[in-house]
Parts: C-alpha cells; structure tokens; sequence
C-alpha cells in the first residue's frame, strides 16, 4: 500500500471524470474490503435517499452494498495519522447515486469500531458515523449494533483475482464522490484512488440482519461479492452543489 502521493495522483487515466481542481485535504486508506451487494427495488429505496439526488441504476435495477473494511492512516494534508483515532474498522451501508454526471455514492449508514474515531470523523464530515462493536478474525467480519439491531458474522475464503471486470464490477466499485445532505444544503466530496483490485469471494458463512425503513439485507438476497486488498485515497473538501435557501 506504499505508494507516494505523486504516483497516486499521476494514476488517473481510470477515472471517469478529471482529477478534482486544488489541494486534496485528508489521505487515508481503505484495506481489507469485503462488498456485499443487494439488488433493491427503486419505490423501497426511494425514502432513503434525498430527493434531490438521482439514484442511479445498472441496467434498470438499483443496488445497496454493506462495505466492510479497515480505515488506516486517516491524516489531514498536513500532519501525521494518529492510531488511536485513524486507525479502526468501518461498515457502511451504501447506494448509488448520478448528479450531474458524477456517479457517487449515498450513505444510509456508517458504523465504525472506535467510538473516539466515530466521533471525530462524524465532526470532520458531517457523515452519519456511529460507534459499533465491529470484528476482524481470520475467518470474517462480525458486528453487533445493539442500538439498531444490526448483526453480522461472515466467514468466507478470498480465491482467484479477477482479470476481467464486469460492467458491474465496475459500476459498483469504481466511484469517485460521495454525496451528504445537511440543513444548509447538498454536499459532494470528490476522492481518488487507484483502480480497485478485485478478487472473487468464496462465502462459507453469512448471518447478517440489517434493515433500515423497508429495506432488509440479509443473507438470501445477497446479489454479488467483492473482496480488494485495498486502495490508498486522496479526499478533497466538502462542496455546496446546492444549496438550500
């Protein structure tokens, strides 16, 4: 994961859009990452996501993934990482969203295994990050959130790379923006990163339940996995794309 800044920001020819203009402001890194996928049905998403975003769609179906990984070495542009707070592990429950011809994601939930480090990246962000009891084994991710009854205990055996993605290998994992609603008004961060390595997922074991308004992600309606080792991320600042009056 060793890669300087400078090779990072010359590795963009992979990207959709142009890298953003000025100075990234955080670096981190996201290791061990393993992507559950679930295809939705639109009308039960719809209630999650701001109105004024537009959910995006791969071949007419809508999708939420649950991303489990390691948050390492999370610094501003400025000064060093500092474990006790930038280093733990994080779930997200995502969506995808298309404004204005930048493809992002929305996030309906955020959990991280650090109550310090959720509290600092919720202050910095503004995203929605709550502690919650998250776990790293040799066989899988497991979480408990009793404040919302999310559970989660996965086993599974990371197999052979995958050489040649699919359309929707790529329309899920290869996003460079995520969108935040507040009071004052619709956000966008723009992020880089390298392309993601993936590799195939051998699921052994999958007990999960999280459900959020109508949507129930559980482990028979499971769409697609992901694994990736990870990818170093350059952030750059929050962006009013509109604002609220």
């Amino acid at each position: 994961m060793a890669q300087s800044i400078k090779t990072i920001l010359q590795n963009y020819n992979h990207r959709p859009w142009p890298l953003p203009v000025g100075p990234w402001q955080y670096y981190q890194e996201w290791l061990d990452v393993f992507f559950l996928h679930f295809q939705v049905d639109y009308e039960v998403l719809k209630p999650l996501v701001p109105a004024q975003l537009n959910i995006d769609r791969h071949e007419d179906k809508c999708y939420v993934s649950l991303v489990a990984f390691k948050m390492k070495n999370i610094r501003p542009r400025m000064l060093p990482p500092f474990p006790p707070i930038s280093e733990f592990h994080e779930i997200n429950v995502r969506t995808y969203v298309d404004q204005e011809g930048k493809k992002g994601v929305y996030f309906i939930n955020i959990e991280a295994s650090k109550g310090l480090s959720a509290l600092v990246a919720k202050k910095l962000s503004g995203l929605p990050y709550e502690k919650s009891s998250i776990l790293r084994d040799m066989a899988g991710y497991r979480n408990l959130n009793d404040k919302k009854n999310f559970s989660l205990k996965t086993v599974f055996k990371v197999t052979e790379e995958v050489q040649v993605k699919s359309s929707l290998d790529n329309w899920l994992t290869e996003r460079y923006c995520l969108y935040l609603d507040k009071s004052n008004g619709l956000y966008r961060f723009e992020i880089h990163h390298p392309e993601w390595p993936l590799f195939s997922v051998q699921l052994q074991e999958c007990q999960m339940n999280y459900k959020t308004g109508d949507i129930h992600l559980h482990s028979e309606n499971i769409d697609c996995i992901h694994y990736s080792p990870g990818v170093p991320v350059l952030a750059w600042g929050a962006k009013v794309i509109r604002p609220t009056f």
